[in-house]
Order: C-alpha cells, then structure tokens, then sequence
C-alpha cells in the first residue's frame, strides 16, 4: 500500500507582525508603569498625577494582553531550537506563562484593590469603570500588598526575561531573538516543532 504523504503547518522563523507591535509596545508600557507605580510610593507630591496616569495605562496594558493572547494562540509561531537543553525550554515556558498571568492579572488586581477602597479606576474623558468588587478595608489591604508583591515579582520576571533575550542574541545567536526582533517574509518549510521546545512569546 502506497503511503500517504502527511502534511504540517508551515512554521514561521519570525513572530507576526501583530505579535512584534504588541511585544515592543508593551515591553515600553510595563517599563513605564513599573517605575511609575515606584515613584508613586516614594513621592507625595507627584502621586496624584501619576495615579492619573497609573490607571488608564494599567487598563491599556489589560487590554493588548488578552489581544496578544488571542493572536499568540490564533497564530502559528517559531520553534525553540533543538539545542536548547530541556531545563531553559521549561524555564522559558514558565516564565513566558507567568508574564501573561502577570500582564491579565497584576491589572485586575489593582482594578478591584481600587473598588475594595471606595475608589473608582478613572480613565481619560472621566469615565470611570464599575467596581469589580465591593467596599472593604480588609480586603483592600490584602490586595494592595498582592499588587505591590505581584509588581515586584513582574519585574524581576522581565529582568530575567531581558537577560536570556541578550544571551540568545549576543552569544548563542540562535535566531530565538531576531523572531521577535525582525519581521519573516517566509517559512522555515513544513516542519514539526523540535521534541520538547516552546516558542517564545
């Protein structure tokens, strides 16, 4: 019996456009709100304009993350290469689904901290947002310690992330970086992911 050729999904050697807009655009957003939510804790004076600021930004960054997360799950990606050892294809693999946990979750949390004071979250035109939870000042106080322990743990996450990012592209020069880094007029031909690898994102 003549074997039937099989078939597979073009894999890319580049992230999609939308994946690399929303990736840099973001990296700049939680930057930003990083340092300011910082700020906003070590200076009275500035805090007032910078929680104008820290609101709408945190629900600007909500929003493109389950946008990324619809494109990254819609859209075919770019393989690991096979060479990694299996210890960084899983550390890529947690620390990438803790980042989206943390670009969803860390905005949510300090929406329903702010609902849990009594505070509306205001965005630009003064519209404000419902409360995701009601008024309690036990509560509010949990959720602003898990806001300021969840910031933290982001940032440390993305310095981990910015250093392996430097290490693929500066000394195992692998093409992991350049995915992100440059857009793909083609395919790397029709092949399967390598056994154990995860994109990254």
């Amino acid at each position: 019996m003549q074997d039937v050729p099989t078939t597979h999904t073009p894999i890319p050697r580049h992230f999609n456009l939308t994946a690399r807009l929303l990736h840099w655009g973001m990296a700049i957003a939680i930057m930003a709100m990083l340092f300011i939510g910082v700020t906003m804790m070590t200076s009275l004076s500035l805090r007032p304009v910078l929680i104008d600021v820290h609101q709408p930004l945190g629900i600007a960054i909500l929003c493109l993350a389950v946008v990324r997360l619809c494109n990254r799950l819609s859209r075919p990606v770019p393989a690991l290469p096979a060479t990694l050892p299996r210890g960084q294809v899983a550390a890529a693999r947690l620390s990438h689904g803790l980042l989206y946990l943390l670009m969803i979750g860390l905005p949510l949390v300090g929406w329903a901290m702010r609902s849990a004071g009594n505070w509306p979250v205001i965005l630009p035109g003064e519209w404000s947002l419902p409360a995701l939870v009601p008024e309690n000042p036990v509560f509010y106080a949990w959720l602003r310690l898990a806001h300021g322990a969840l910031a933290w743990l982001l940032f440390a996450i993305i310095l981990g992330h910015l250093g392996a990012a430097l290490m693929h592209a500066w000394v195992l020069r692998d093409g992991v970086f350049s995915s992100m880094a440059q857009g793909n007029r083609g395919t790397a031909g029709k092949r399967k992911p390598e056994s154990g690898s995860t994109p990254k994102a």
